[in-house]
């Protein structure tokens, strides 16, 4: 088979300046992975013919805010351009890099708008290496085909590490006396500081991370109750309550854990504030938006609220430096200013742990989507996925539609591949957008540019990408 190419065209206007070359000599190489799975899995797929769609060094990575070393490791082992950055970027800056590279790597401060992405000519795929995706504009890339993926779930046990650790600071008020100490004052009290045994634990989203610091909690000789939109079974002893209110009214100590949406913001505000104990204790480590700060502050002021932890903030910093000032935030003086507060600049999953699970996870989940197309854990296109061609199968094509919802796409679609034998197939929709994978056997150079070229015709089409 002569040098074949990996399709990657959009709908008119966002077509990809250059498609990218393809070398059919490539030898696909599995990733290094800590995991128990992703060993047993490249070991599972050591007989399979790995799709290689280009020459590797054609492919242009962009990694921001100093995305992990095993992530950047893993991409550099695939003959990717990786090119590393240690902070994020001003949106003009953002622009001009993005303008002609295939993926990019960024963690919670890099803000890729519909204004940012519609720069990004030869996109293929975002990877976010944290949690959240709330930065990226999802709606904007799935409807100009372009996947996104995070890691959800490698750094709860940080997260619930950190809560743990802020609770007895919090109770001990150890940051106070720390920073007495500092200044050379000794303060030995006991007034108002206490054991977290036999205190109640009110957890506010009782998923991955909610749900492991309920087990560290009760360890630790606490109660726990929760409240959650869905009905969750517990675990241990912990209770789930029916409403917010009942919650804040029982717990000693609240903690967040919830997604920023438009029904969190400002969650716990004056009203929410009130209906705590007086003398309880506020952790958020969930999103910045969550908490109305300034409500907060009068909060603390008046001995309403005896301690808090924040980790987030409305508006963070893009590097590290003297940035935490009222010109970020309006109040942040008024915060810092305060008795019993625990101040962190958003490193609830900062540990090293965290961040290589983090960078394995996603940097994986990239190579299977810009390798194979395969799209298990994207956030905004269809979950597909397909056994591995092997290597009894030289002369196949993986094809790749990714195309509006709309009726009659698949008709029109099998008529072009009616032509060729195709051995497998699978769709799924999500929303607007719909994505389609297609393994056809016996092909040639021409019948690819045929079926590719057949496919972009098709009104229904976001992008066309032809893998072998």
């Amino acid at each position: 088979m002569t040098a074949p190419r990996d399709i990657a065209q959009r709908a008119p206007g966002t077509e990809a300046s250059h498609p990218l070359s393809v070398s059919p000599t490539a030898t696909f190489h599995s990733p290094r992975s800590s995991s128990f799975m992703a060993g047993s899995l490249a070991h599972r797929a050591a007989a399979a013919k790995q799709l290689k769609p280009f020459n590797t060094e054609d492919v242009k990575i962009l990694l921001l805010e100093n995305v992990n070393q095993t992530g950047r490791d893993i991409l550099k082992g695939q003959g990717y351009q990786v090119e590393f950055l240690k902070t994020s970027l001003p949106e003009d800056q953002l622009i001009e890099k993005i303008k002609d590279v295939h993926v990019i790597g960024i963690r919670s401060k890099t803000k890729l708008t519909a204004k940012v992405l519609s720069e990004a000519k030869n996109l293929l795929v975002i990877g976010c290496f944290c949690i959240g995706t709330n930065q990226v504009d999802l709606d904007y890339a799935a409807k100009h085909g372009i996947a996104v993926f995070n890691s959800p779930f490698a750094n709860s046990r940080s997260v619930a590490e950190l809560v743990i650790a802020e609770i007895i600071t919090l109770a001990r008020q150890l940051g106070d006396r720390s920073m007495e100490m500092h200044r050379g004052t000794w303060n030995k009290v006991s007034s108002k500081c206490w054991e977290i045994r036999g205190k109640t634990l009110g957890i506010v989203g009782y998923g991955h991370i909610g749900s492991q610091l309920s087990v560290l909690a009760e360890a630790m000789g606490m109660s726990v109750i929760y409240y959650d939109i869905l009905t969750l079974m517990a675990i241990g002893t912990a209770r789930q309550v029916p409403t917010l209110e009942a919650l804040l009214e029982e717990a000693d100590f609240v903690t967040l854990h919830v997604p920023e949406t438009p029904e969190t913001k400002n969650l716990i505000s004056t009203a929410q504030l009130e209906r705590m104990k007086t003398g309880s204790y506020l952790i958020n480590a969930s999103r910045g938006t969550v908490v109305d700060i300034p409500a907060l502050i009068k909060a603390m002021r008046a001995g309403k609220v005896a301690g808090a932890a924040l980790d987030v903030y409305p508006n963070e910093p893009a590097a590290n430096g003297d940035y935490f000032v009222n010109g970020l935030n309006s109040w942040a003086e008024d915060l810092r200013g305060l008795n019993n507060i625990i101040l962190t600049p958003h490193i609830g999953g900062s540990t090293e742990e965290a961040q290589r699970a983090i960078g394995v996870e996603v940097a994986e989940a990239l190579v299977r989507y810009i390798n194979q197309g395969i799209t298990l854990g994207s956030v905004n296109l269809p979950e597909v996925t397909m056994r591995s061609l092997t290597l009894d199968e030289p002369n196949h094509a993986r094809v790749i539609y990714i195309h509006r919802n709309v009726p009659g796409v698949l008709r029109k679609v099998n008529e072009i591949l009616a032509e060729h034998n195709v051995d497998k197939q699978i769709s799924d929709s999500k929303g607007d957008v719909a994505y389609l994978m297609a393994d056809v056997s016996d092909v040639k150079t021409e019948d690819i540019k045929e079926i590719r070229d057949s496919l972009d015709a098709l009104t229904s089409r976001i992008m066309t990408r032809v893998l072998y």
